[in-house]
């Protein structure tokens, strides 16, 4: 039966049960009677809505509150146990995997580093290793949480390339900085790992999950739009504007900041990548005379670079070490005003392993570089901050991709013969990000 505007006495249900599921998700526990004003819903669908919920599981009870003259009024909470997530993040240095509840509580957590020693042809990045990884990592976090793999609402993979799609082999990775071509990783994943066939998958890049997490749950909360850049061993970044309110990964890490420059991993010269991501950063620092940890993977090798440039008090710094960090901080300043001039984010926010490592020491000198090179409107109208989601970000943004697409469901699994998630709700990327925005 349509109802108008083609929709469906079905759609206007769905949409009905992710305007009360989202609204506790973000706002509860509230009572039927505080959902009628926010959801804007009639307090007969409310009963009905939340009548179906409870009987599905997925909202329970959660005490009461006093009314005014009245009976205590239930309040109602989405339930944990009802459902749960996996978010891996398919980083540079490790591959890190964890279980997550319905209401993004961790249950398990593992990580397998992607060592020098790996074989295959693209050393570390081999994909044969990276799908082993999952597979065991997967299992392992399913056992040590004792999760019956039927409970999942889905596994969300952030990975480092750029994320297409087929309808052969479902999503695809074009990562050419980690010698991907083309590599169909959902279909590998899906001969590898041994989950239910009805268990979606959902691979986008690592830098969209980022933003997405922080979006929602980190320092871009309340932002209309921001830039939220990966920094790890390349950069990247992910813009959310009112057009992109879902987010959309950039290659600004790909982005010539000095002509006949550098040889970047990706093959051209002179990419911001060549200069201010973490592994180009140890490389310019031993070519002018440094001396990195030896031995150690790239996240030690980075501290140790700190600890030379930055030293105890009292104590010498390395000026070589100092003098390849101020540059790096120029570099990156550079490239935060083309994204400033470009999009004039309300917030530009830092994240990745190295993000972290390096933002308390020069983030000062980063905002100070970047409003030199931008436009003056623009850059006066921008907060420059760091992520406050750590190291965690992309796997929190990774697990809220089957959440998300949950919602989008009215509370409904995904499965066989399941429609689009584009289809099942058009709106609810918007209703969301408002919900998180207030």
């Amino acid at each position: 039966m349509t109802v108008g505007n083609g929709r469906t006495v079905r759609d206007l249900r769905r949409e009905n049960r992710t305007a009360v599921l989202q609204c506790l998700y973000f706002d509860g526990p509230l009572s039927r009677f505080s959902l009628g004003p926010v959801t804007g819903l009639s307090s007969g669908s409310i009963s009905n809505v939340v009548a179906e919920l409870v009987a599905e599981g997925l909202v329970e009870e959660a005490g009461s509150v006093d009314s005014a003259g009245g009976r205590p009024r239930t309040l109602l909470r989405i339930s944990p146990g009802s459902g749960c997530m996996i978010g891996v993040d398919v980083g540079e240095t490790r591959v890190r995997i964890e279980l997550f509840d319905l209401t993004l509580t961790e249950l398990a957590r593992t990580e397998r580093p992607l060592g020098a020693g790996a074989t295959g042809a693209h050393g570390r990045y081999d994909v044969g290793v990276v799908v082993d990884h999952l597979r065991d990592g997967i299992a392992e976090v399913l056992d040590r949480a004792d999760v019956d793999p039927g409970r999942l609402l889905g596994v969300g993979v952030g990975v480092p390339g750029i994320v297409a799609g087929t309808p052969e082999d479902g999503a695809v990775v074009h990562g050419q900085t980690i010698g991907w071509d083309a590599v169909p990783l959902e279909r590998l994943l899906r001969a590898a790992v041994p989950l239910p066939g009805s268990v979606p998958y959902f691979i986008d890049n690592g830098a969209k999950t980022l933003g997405q997490a922080e979006m929602w749950f980190g320092a871009g909360r309340g932002a209309r739009s921001a830039v939220v850049v990966l920094f790890g061993s390349g950069v990247g970044a992910c813009v959310v504007t009112d057009d992109l309110r879902s987010g959309r990964a950039v290659e600004w890490g790909h982005l010539t900041v000095r002509v006949r420059g550098r040889r970047c991993r990706c093959g051209a010269l002179g990419c911001l990548e060549a200069y201010a991501g973490a592994e180009a950063l140890l490389e310019r620092w031993a070519e002018a005379g440094g001396r990195p940890l030896a031995g150690a993977d790239e996240e030690a090798a980075l501290t140790a670079m700190l600890a030379a440039a930055y030293p105890d008090p009292g104590a010498e710094p390395d000026a070589t070490a100092l003098a390849v960090l101020e540059e790096t901080a120029e570099y990156l300043g550079a490239g935060f005003s083309d994204l400033i001039n470009l999009f004039q984010p309300e917030r530009i926010l830092v994240g990745g392993w190295a993000g972290l490592q390096l933002g308390a020491r020069f983030l000062d000198s980063v905002r100070d570089h970047a409003v030199s090179y931008a436009l003056a409107y623009p850059a006066a109208r921008v907060r420059i901050e760091m992520g406050t989601l750590g190291p965690d970000a992309v796997t929190v943004g990774a697990a809220i991709l089957p959440l998300a697409d949950f919602f989008a469901r009215g509370g409904r699994r995904a499965g066989a013969g399941t429609e689009p998630v584009e289809q099942a709700s058009p709106a609810w990327r918007t209703a969301l990000r408002d919900r998180a925005a207030q």
